[in-house]
């Protein structure tokens, strides 16, 4: 198998890149400009002196990704004014998103399974006096994490990798606060699923020739799929996994022990 480093995927990469291209609204500048916005860049400042040809520009690419930078390329003074500008946006993404964002992560991730699992305390605890699933079964409450919430891998996010982390210990707090109740909470973690989130980790890191990721980044070669899921799931809701209490399951193919990671 090919060396990762000189895979087309790795040699070709722009994922994360900030790019500044001069002559950007027309002729040349504007092919390269097409080239590395719809490839993963996260940023691409066009700079040219007629602000309306740079923004007719942005609009036929992805304006979510190409930025008109006005500006004369003859002129030190305006040199610095681009570069201060290009600085400016670049910190207030990376190092100042909005505290709503942050927080929005946390109700959506963390806040809500608390507030979920508390409302349905009645019900578990009614399915345990019941016993129907017979006496070592008891009522469970099963959160989906992430192994995000392990991972310290650069550029991920501190919301979303944070909150994932804060559902695993909660339910574990859980675990042990539901005891008198005999009410178990257990976590899965999935690593990379099919899904919304995860949909462009999926097409700009993989997968290769034949749908196959390099083993350094999966060691399984793929992502997961419904059996994946459905395997451990059936595991911990059945009688097999009737003696998990405060349990993490990861189901990552691997990928966790390729990451610098806490787990």
């Amino acid at each position: 198998m090919a060396s990762p480093n000189v895979a087309a995927s790795a040699l070709f990469n722009v994922n994360g890149l900030v790019a500044v291209v001069t002559g950007g609204g027309t002729g040349t500048g504007l092919m390269i400009a097409k080239a590395l916005a719809p490839n993963g860049t996260r940023r691409v400042y066009i700079v040219g002196r007629k602000a309306n040809i740079l923004h007719e520009a942005a609009r036929s690419i992805d304006q979510d990704v190409v930025v008109p930078l006005p500006g004369d390329v003859t002129s030190k003074d305006s040199h610095f004014e681009m570069a201060e500008r290009v600085e400016a946006e670049y910190q207030a993404h990376v190092l100042e998103a909005p505290m709503e964002d942050f927080t929005q992560t946390y109700a959506v991730n963390t806040t809500a399974v608390n507030h979920i699992a508390l409302a349905f305390l009645n019900l578990l605890d009614a399915g345990n006096n019941k016993g129907n699933m017979g006496p070592d079964w008891r009522s469970q409450i099963v959160a989906t994490s992430s192994i995000g919430g392990f991972s310290r891998l650069k550029g991920a996010s501190f919301a979303y990798n944070s909150s994932k982390a804060a559902v695993m210990h909660m339910i574990k707090m859980m675990a042990t606060a539901f005891v008198p109740y005999k009410i178990r909470c257990n976590v899965l973690a999935p690593g990379i699923f099919p899904s919304d989130l995860a949909g462009g980790t999926i097409a700009n890191l993989g997968p290769g020739h034949g749908g196959v990721f390099e083993p350094s980044f999966i060691p399984a070669e793929r992502p997961g799929n419904e059996e994946d899921i459905a395997r451990p799931i059936l595991y911990l809701t059945s009688r097999a996994g009737a003696y998990l209490n405060g349990s993490v399951i990861v189901v990552d193919g691997g990928r966790l022990g390729t990451l610098v990671s806490t787990y």
